[in-house]
């Protein structure tokens, strides 16, 4: 709270625990409802599917520059964040699939992970877009326990919050976001036609992409050992021909006739192995940034179709985050 008269001004320092508890407001909000009752309190999206559907859509924001604080003439800096949108669209997907809905830890884990990735990756490209000065000098400053108080209680009441701040380091800043980031400026300072753009998106996408896949996901779900069985077991013949195919669909849609678009993963991949999974992902990333490149309309208009479900809803609201 900063002034309580109607109608008034009051001046306010905002340092770097309240440039981060903004922009972890943000992604709360964005993974929240008001319920179908007065009640002057945000609460979680109680379904996994609906979540993954707006982080998708938040995603496709960033990369299209229409989210808050974005600028169109910079379109194209967070090139992760467009592929992050079909992988978070992925995730909907196969939530939605009766042969996953059936197995609760694999469920479990991948809410977890596409939420937690969520709260820490989107507040970095919130607080870039909101001023890129402010985030050198804030950015390594981030943590899970350097909030204002309202923020931080709503972090301490999120699903799995004590294991995956622990095992997501507390969302501190790393060398790996560091490159990432470099190459946002750097692609910052290209003209859109300009040799050797794509080049810096592609680095920049990659980077974050190793963030993510290794500081983030393979600690908290893919080295979960129950999650990791259960990954296991899909492999295995009596299982396989019951599991969703894994492959990465470059549309709007869970599916597609068009095998350009789809990228499948190699037979026999052991999704928990890092290594395996991030070569799958350095071969999916070299597709999408090959439609990027020739097939934009297409790509383009499937990101806006995804940045369209921002607002989706389910039918039932729970877990208090924050009072509006």
């Amino acid at each position: 709270m900063t002034n309580n008269t109607p109608n008034s001004c009051v001046k306010i320092d905002c340092d770097c625990q309240h440039v981060w508890s903004l922009a972890q407001e943000f992604s709360f909000k964005r993974l929240s409802a008001k319920p179908p009752v007065l009640n002057k309190t945000n609460m979680l999206l109680y379904q996994y599917n609906v979540r993954a559907r707006r982080i998708s859509a938040t995603y496709a924001r960033f990369y299209l520059e229409t989210e808050e604080h974005g600028n169109p003439a910079k379109k194209g800096r967070y090139y992760w964040a467009a592929l992050a949108a079909f992988a978070s669209k992925t995730v909907a997907c196969s939530i939605e699939d009766p042969r996953v809905k059936t197995i609760g830890t694999v469920l479990q884990g991948l809410g977890k992970g596409n939420m937690w990735l969520f709260y820490e990756i989107a507040p970095w490209h919130w607080a870039y877009s909101l001023s890129s000065k402010s985030f050198d000098m804030c950015k390594a400053t981030r943590s899970g326990d350097n909030f204002v108080p309202p923020i931080l209680d709503s972090i301490k009441a999120m699903p799995w919050a004590k294991e995956a701040l622990q095992k997501m380091n507390n969302f501190k800043w790393n060398e790996l976001l560091e490159y990432g980031f470099d190459k946002v400026k750097k692609i910052e300072s290209m003209e859109p036609l300009m040799p050797g753009r794509p080049a810096a998106q592609l680095e920049h996408l990659l980077s974050i992409a190793k963030h993510e896949q290794g500081k983030i996901l393979q600690p908290l779900i893919y080295d979960d050992e129950d999650f990791k069985w259960w990954i296991q077991q899909q492999r295995s013949a009596w299982v396989n021909w019951a599991s969703p195919a894994l492959k990465l669909v470059f549309a709007s849609s869970c599916d597609t006739d068009d095998p350009e678009l789809e990228s499948v993963a190699p037979k026999g991949i052991k999704l928990e192995v890092f290594d395996e999974r991030m070569r799958w992902i350095e071969q999916a990333a070299q597709l999408f940034h090959k439609l990027m490149q020739r097939q934009s309309p297409h790509m383009e208009s499937q990101l806006k179709t995804m940045a369209s479900w921002v607002d989706h809803a389910d039918d039932h609201i729970v877990t208090p985050t924050m009072p509006l």
